[in-house]
């Protein structure tokens, strides 16, 4: 990613902005291919409302759908995830550095326990 984002790498980012699409995503990573019905049975909403976060999903990359005679299986697709962890990556060695020299600081600072 150079900065401007990719239309790809915009959808990507705009799936994982919804907590409902990540919560589909938490699912399937945790329990495997589901069919949509499953998936229903875990929100509180309509299935046309589930139905639209997956296809924001399917568009983004995230998941795949396979029809299975009236059923549609989603999986999860986690290679969009690996460009999201390549973006951030800079940002956890910055937040690591940071934090290793407040610790640095805190364990230099003399205790102010009572003797």
């Amino acid at each position: 990613m150079n900065g401007t984002g990719t239309a790809a790498e915009d959808r990507v980012f705009a799936a994982l902005a919804n907590a409902t699409r990540r919560e589909v995503l938490r699912l399937l990573r945790e329990r495997g291919p589901q069919p949509v019905q499953a998936l229903a049975d875990h929100f509180d909403m309509r299935r046309p409302s589930l139905s639209e976060h997956l296809r924001v999903l399917r568009e983004a990359g995230l998941v795949s759908e396979q029809r299975s005679g009236r059923q549609r299986i989603y999986r999860l697709e986690a290679g969009p995830l690996a460009e999201v962890q390549d973006w951030l990556h800079p940002y956890e060695r910055f937040w690591r550095e940071r934090l290793r020299g407040l610790g640095d600081l805190l364990d230099r600072m003399p205790d102010d326990r009572p003797s």
